[in-house]
């Protein structure tokens, strides 16, 4: 079993609480769930490793350090997450 880190970068907003419940909902016993929130975490860190993955805006979704395609241009979805790797054992 692959194990995945799954890093979802938010502000708490709605659209952001959607896209962490999706990613639970996919989420399989392989998957490492992190969740950075710049409302509430150590906001240096947090932006630093934004910086790092190359992310300008949020939600934003990296799975093992490589930020998805959907957060440049695009919202998180399902079928993005799951060609990902998440969900799959």
């Amino acid at each position: 079993m692959q194990k995945r880190k799954v890093e979802i970068f938010t502000s708490g907003c709605p659209i952001c609480e959607s896209t962490v419940d999706l990613v639970n909902k996919l989420a399989c016993p392989s998957c490492e769930i992190i969740i950075y929130d710049l409302n509430k975490d150590n906001k240096k860190e947090i932006r630093n490793k934004a910086t790092v993955y190359g992310i300008e805006r949020i939600p934003a979704v990296a799975v093992n350090g490589k930020l998805l395609e959907c957060c440049d241009m695009s919202s998180v979805s399902e079928n993005i997450l799951r060609q990902a790797g998440v969900g799959s054992a």
